[in-house]
This record gives C-alpha cells, sequence and structure tokens, in this order.
C-alpha cells in the first residue's frame, strides 16, 4: 500500500480537475473553416475576384458528414464551444488516468495464488 501522503496528492489534484470541470460553457464537436475563393470576371478582362471570407463548420450527426454556413460572428461562437469541448476532453482523460491510480493506490490488489505442481502418476 501507498504512503497516505501519495493518494492525499492524487486526491487534491483529481478535486482540482473536477473544480476546472465547473466552469464548462456550451461545447460542440467538430470544426471550423474560413474559406476564400476567387473567380474571374468577365467584365475585368478575365481578371480574378476574390471573395470571402466564408465560414464553414463541419460535424458529424448520425454517422454523416454535415457541413453549416456560419456568419462571423457565430463562427467565432461555435469555435469557442468546440474550443471548450476540446479542453474539457483533456481533462476527463487525466480524470480517468487519476482515477485509476487512485483506485489502484487505495485499494487491495487480488492476493497471488501459491503455484501448485503437478501431480504425478507411479
Amino acid at each position: 500500500m501507498p504512503k497516505p501522503e501519495k493518494i492525499n496528492g492524487l486526491w487534491k489534484r483529481y478535486e482540482a480537475l473536477r473544480t476546472a470541470l465547473t466552469g464548462v460553457g456550451p461545447i460542440l464537436q467538430g470544426s471550423i473553416m474560413k474559406r476564400r475563393f476567387k473567380r474571374p470576371l468577365p467584365s475585368l478582362g478575365g481578371k480574378k475576384q476574390a471573395y470571402g471570407p466564408y465560414y464553414q463548420w463541419t460535424q458529424k450527426q448520425e454517422g454523416k458528414t454535415v457541413n453549416v454556413n456560419l456568419s462571423r460572428a457565430r463562427a467565432a461562437a461555435v469555435s469557442k464551444a468546440i474550443r471548450e469541448k476540446r479542453r474539457v476532453e483533456r481533462l476527463l482523460i487525466r480524470m480517468r488516468s487519476l482515477s485509476l491510480l487512485l483506485l489502484e493506490s487505495s485499494t487491495p490488489a487480488v492476493s497471488r495464488r501459491s503455484t501448485r505442481r503437478p501431480k504425478t502418476r507411479a
């Protein structure tokens, strides 16, 4: 069994991660793309005109990829929600690994069985 100081330290780290989860805002899955297009304009003698930026949010819904066009303001809000989701996932990964360490160090393991010698026939 490890020392109680080690277990207390693990609990403190776990509590810090749990506290970090309390301030979670909206979370969304997916990614944002900022797109620009250049197209030739016949009225300008074939010179290319730049259009954009256009914002697209790509996500999976029911196993299918869905694209949603967004305004600049909504793209900023969705981007913040995507970052928040990634932060929550990183916190959960750390919490899972700490949980495993806590359980391994605070509960007894299975005792080993003695090895038996095979019976020999005479």
